[in-house]
């Protein structure tokens, strides 16, 4: 049966997300493999083996398509051997990445780059992370992995929104001006472009609107207007840093797990047009687990800027992470438990996804080391393929040669001939000299360039 996702359907997922994270605060996360110091030295060979070849190969420039094609798949072969040599990655893994992930951030970024040239790296990135985690989805609810013209919509409209949001010269009534007008764009009103920002979304809506006729989809604008009503809310995130510490825990999950829970569900929605009662619930949850573990990643650049998240909130008071962490840890098990349950995903998509979520949260904790104690340290780092030191090192390592990654990335987003079939040829977006006519002409907005 086809779900429907009102704002009362998300408020009751999170009360059951909330119970659940609860019940998890004295449970032991389950004991993963454990890596020797001689198991660690070979994969940080491996990494370094990897690096060394990824860093000579973006020294190459390439002189033609087909150059550039066979760049990407020597890029390709080095990054399978360091996930086999490091990671233990089985074959098939590594044929789904490789294969199929892939292409589709590639055809994401390449896309997204024609469609609009001043797209940063970040931003593009980005977009790519939201459209693999839709895409990882599919194979779950019984679909093929395939970069969707709803997904490649759905990823790009957030690089654009959260950059208009968080500019701090844009006055709050201006924002809420825009929210509430993209609110009813969302919901199907006929709603001609005021600007040129507004005249993009619209058209990433429209991707939408291509794939999902609303008459036969409602659950998936019931999602997409369960995330922007979540990203509302959570506005209220952004504390004063000398106030941080005294938000109320409870208030902080609520908005952390309607925020992360919205997300995925619209990624879920896109992935396949309905949901049953196990596969919303699951999206939800998953959502919500990867929503804490990027705010354990964000937990140094959060109390930078003053966002209020479990973990930013008891780094403030000068609280270890250690508890909250194991938590999330055994938070996660249930989700994978949820995960196994669903009829379609093989065994290896499974365990890919949660090992994934994994490494994130290995790496975590060891670029956020100063907020752990020692011996909580000690003993993640055995479950940790590399020792945290070397993760560090070579992060640095990764951000002063940013320039040459920069360069490398572009390499890649030479404007193609042709695009998947599955994806409509994309428009240039347009100059920043131009504006939207509010009258339509042959129902699309009249471009006006200054």
């Amino acid at each position: 049966m086809q779900q429907s996702f009102s704002w009362s359907w998300v408020q009751t997922q999170v009360e059951g997300t909330i119970a659940l994270w609860h019940t998890c605060a004295d449970r032991n996360p389950a004991s993963g493999r454990v890596y020797s110091r001689q198991d660690q030295r070979q994969r940080e060979q491996a990494y370094d083996r990897a690096l060394v070849e990824v860093e000579r190969e973006a020294q190459t420039k390439p002189s033609s398509t087909a150059a550039r094609d066979e760049l990407l798949c020597r890029t390709t072969r080095s990054c399978s051997r360091f996930s086999a040599e490091a990671l233990d990655l089985p074959p098939e893994g590594i044929e789904l990445l490789a294969d199929d992930l892939v292409p589709v951030g590639t055809n994401l970024a390449r896309w997204a780059r024609c469609f609009d040239p001043r797209l940063s790296k970040p931003e593009i990135v980005q977009a790519c992370r939201n459209a693999w985690t839709a895409c990882g989805l599919q194979p779950l609810f019984g679909v093929p992995v395939e970069l969707t013209p709803s997904i490649l919509g759905y990823s790009l409209l957030y690089p654009y929104t959260d950059n208009y949001l968080d500019q701090p010269a844009t006055a709050a009534k201006e924002k809420h001006q825009f929210s509430d007008r993209f609110r009813r764009r969302l919901r199907g009103e006929t709603i001609y472009a005021a600007n040129q920002l507004e005249f993009v979304l619209w058209e990433l809506v429209a991707l939408i609107e291509g794939q999902y006729p609303r008459e036969g989809h409602p659950g998936v604008y019931d999602g997409l207007l369960a995330i922007h009503q979540a990203q509302e809310d959570s506005i209220r995130q952004l504390i004063p840093g000398q106030q941080l510490s005294r938000i109320a825990s409870s208030e902080i999950l609520r908005l952390s797990c309607s925020k992360g829970g919205s997300s995925v569900l619209a990624d879920a929605c896109l992935a396949r047009g309905s949901l049953n009662a196990q596969e919303s619930q699951f999206a939800f949850r998953w959502g919500v687990l990867l929503q804490l573990g990027d705010d354990l990643q964000d937990v140094q650049e959060d109390l930078r800027r003053g966002s209020a998240t479990l973990f930013s909130r008891a780094a403030a008071r000068g609280l270890p992470l250690d508890g909250l962490t194991n938590q999330l840890l055994s938070f996660s098990d249930c989700i994978t438990a949820e995960m196994a349950a669903l009829p379609f995903g093989s065994r290896m998509l499974k365990d890919l996804l949660c090992s994934s979520w994994r490494s994130l949260m290995t790496n975590a904790i060891a670029e956020s080391h100063r907020f752990f104690t020692q011996p909580y340290l000690m003993e993640a780092q055995r479950s940790s393929p590399f020792r945290f030191k070397f993760l560090q090192a070579r992060r640095k390592r990764l951000s002063r040669r940013r320039g040459l990654y920069e360069s490398f990335f572009n390499t890649f987003l030479d404007e193609p001939e042709n695009f998947p079939e599955s994806l409509p040829q994309p428009f240039r977006a347009l100059t920043e000299t131009s504006c939207v006519s509010p009258k339509p002409i042959s129902g699309r907005p009249q471009i006006i360039v200054a």
